[in-house]
């Protein structure tokens, strides 16, 4: 079987490149600009409140409607980037034409899904149009909506022409897109003759079969299509079955915008991102040897304390490893640690720190278990602890072992590296301090944090240029959001559907004929989640999983807090699951080192991390009781 060559590029002509950076360095600097607005006014919003007793007219409206916006031009971005969330399952498919077929195969579904989805958003916002609903100052609403349709073009036809380097590839993945817009005309056409179809009205009024379109999405899914779009077509597909318009799933998107929280996402992101590419790693490790590193184990400590604490801000493992493994496992080894300690210890910490504020999948995961997420916070800090000393505790026992190389205290030190590092160890104090007392509200703390993240990297110590290498940063951030966003807006689309089918109810009836004990329901739970959260991107794992597990624990009689950080807290061990979690091909990308190799150095803090996830999930003190001394502290 031989393996597929790309052909030859062609020379690129000047109107190609002109193409190009319109759609590459133009959505960048359109990521910056709104990341820019929506901090801004989220910034001044308190200030407002503070020195004139009113915030800026129509402001968290606007930041929701850029929100949108951030969350679609993302999309447009990770489709560009091949970065949306899809399943491990490609690497599976042998290379050479297997392969090439599934990715042709997987891209011709998500371009026709995205046209579809495209053509469903705009009934919706012809209804806005017609209705004449506008936003503060006047603005019509369909103005803020229009970004939908015209970035899900955008990426359906990337997603065509990414399918295969072969024109006629393309071609073939571009049919389907063709039909639809076909499709979308007649429709249109016949709309403008009145409510009897003049032309073809076979087609217009067109039933598609139900199951053998979502096998077809199902198994687009496994060979490789984005996540987001294999749950836009189902709900699609299932709400066409039922005789309800497709415009049902970008209602739930819009309804989702309309989330006063949602915004902390792309702002928390950037925050996270920025402070990533500038210095910030250096000086806090800086900070942490000097305070860890004079007994033995402390720089095992020290790198478990400060990868916690980028994942926290990041809310992905994925950048705590690729910004900091390459930083902090000479560290470990010029220290005396053992080479595959140090790489299993590295591939680890990459995931911890997901339970603290502000931690994205925490905010996720209460916007769709329908938690209070100040609450969730507090339910997460005695586990996130946990799991953090036992891993600590594991450092301290290797550097013992291997005579690690033990530095003096040295209080000169100490004093220098947290007065250069002060901006960011003050970051996370100021945001979760103004978020605790009430003076921010968490979009305005993540709001905070981002523009200190950028005038500390970009002007204090000026590690991020700001005209060449801000927009790139700002770009990835925005691939992120996008692709968590538009996941999001989807998924809450088909837990719509699923709601009115009553699929969840039917899920607990059946799950409570078969499983009478709670202690075996949640073992269960932790065995599920922990396969699952190997296989999904823990983004995607909360979308699809969340909306099913929450009616079922509480059919256990399982706290929903306590459920939430169980649930959190399994598909953080998942990373570590071979053959496919997360950590364990990141840190193989990282530091080239075969995966065989990986699984073995992971192996003793993975059985560390389940320890955790057991005390966690059968002593739910940790979660409740904290919140309940917490919230009402006794006088």
């Amino acid at each position: 079987m031989t393996e597929v060559i790309p052909e030859p590029a062609a020379p690129v002509s000047r109107a190609r490149r002109g193409y190009r950076w319109l759609f590459h360095q133009g959505e960048s600097w359109l990521a910056v600009a709104l990341l820019a607005a929506m901090t801004l006014l989220s910034t001044l919003e308190p200030l407002g409140r503070k020195l004139f007793h009113a915030g800026v007219p129509g402001g968290p409206v606007y930041v929701q409607v850029m929100t949108l916006w951030m969350g679609f031009v993302g999309a447009l971005l990770a489709t560009g980037q091949n970065k949306h969330l899809a399943l491990s399952t490609e690497l599976l498919i042998p290379k050479g034409a297997p392969r090439a077929a599934a990715v042709v195969y997987s891209h011709t579904v998500a371009a026709t899904v995205c046209m579809l989805f495209a053509y469903s958003t705009a009934g919706l916002i012809n209804a806005d149009r017609l209705g004449g609903t506008t936003l503060e100052g006047g603005l019509p609403k369909w103005w803020s909506e229009f970004v939908m349709p015209v970035a899900l073009i955008f990426i359906a036809l990337r997603f065509a022409w990414k399918a295969s380097p072969k024109l006629r590839w393309r071609l073939v993945a571009a049919v389907p897109v063709a039909l639809v817009v076909l499709f979308a005309a007649l429709v249109a056409v016949n709309a403008a003759h009145g409510p009897t179809p003049t032309i073809l009205p076979g087609i217009v009024n067109l039933k598609l079969p139900v199951l053998p379109v979502a096998i077809a999405l199902v198994v687009g899914m496994l060979l490789g299509t984005p996540i987001f779009v294999s749950l836009a077509g189902l709900a699609m597909i299932f709400f066409h079955g039922e005789g309800t318009s497709i415009s049902a799933v970008p209602v739930e998107t819009l309804r989702l915008i309309e989330s006063s929280t949602l915004p902390a996402i792309p702002l928390l992101t950037a925050a996270g991102f920025v402070l990533a590419e500038g210095g910030a790693s250096q000086r806090l490790v800086r900070v942490a040897k000097a305070i860890f590193g004079w007994f033995p184990g402390g720089m095992a400590v020290m790198v478990v304390v400060v990868c916690a604490l980028f994942t926290t801000f990041t809310g992905a493992s994925g950048v705590t490893i690729l910004a900091l493994g390459g930083l902090v496992l000479p560290l470990l080894v010029k220290e005396k640690y053992p080479e595959g300690f140090s790489l299993g210890l590295v591939t680890a910490s990459g995931s911890l720190g997901l339970l603290f504020p502000p931690s994205l999948p925490v905010i996720l995961y209460s916007l769709v278990a329908k938690v209070d997420m100040t609450q969730l916070f507090l339910a997460g800090l005695v586990p996130g602890a946990l799991t953090l000393l036992l891993v600590i505790a594991w450092g301290v026992r290797a550097g013992y072992k291997a005579k690690a190389t033990i530095q003096k205290f040295d209080s000169k030190e100490l004093a220098q590296s947290a007065w250069e590092a002060k901006w960011e160890l003050a970051l996370p104090v100021v945001v979760v301090a103004g978020f605790a007392t009430g003076f921010f509200t968490l979009v305005e703390s993540a709001a905070v944090a981002c523009a200190a993240a950028v005038v500390v990297e970009c002007f204090v110590f000026r590690d991020i240029p700001v005209t060449t290498k801000l927009p790139s940063v700002a770009a990835d951030a925005g691939t992120l959001v996008g692709s968590v966003l538009i996941l999001l807006g989807v998924a809450l689309g088909l837990t719509s559907y699923l709601v009115d089918a009553e699929i969840p109810d039917a899920l607990t009836a059946w799950v409570t004929l078969h499983i009478h004990s709670q202690v075996v329901f949640l073992l269960v739970l932790n065995a599920l989640l922990l396969v699952l959260g190997s296989v999904l991107e823990i983004y995607s794992a909360i979308f699809i999983l969340a909306p099913l597990v929450a009616p079922i624990g509480a059919r256990f009689g399982v706290e929903p807090l306590h459920l939430g950080i169980v649930f959190l807290a399994n598909l953080e061990l998942g990373f570590l699951l071979p053959p496919l979690g997360l950590n364990l091909f990141l840190s193989s990308l990282r530091f080239g080192k075969p995966l065989p190799t990986l699984y073995k150095e992971a192996l003793p803090f993975l059985i560390i991390g389940a320890i955790g996830v057991l005390l966690i999930t059968y002593f739910p003190a940790m979660t409740t009781g904290v919140v309940a001394l917490l919230s009402h502290p006794s006088p």
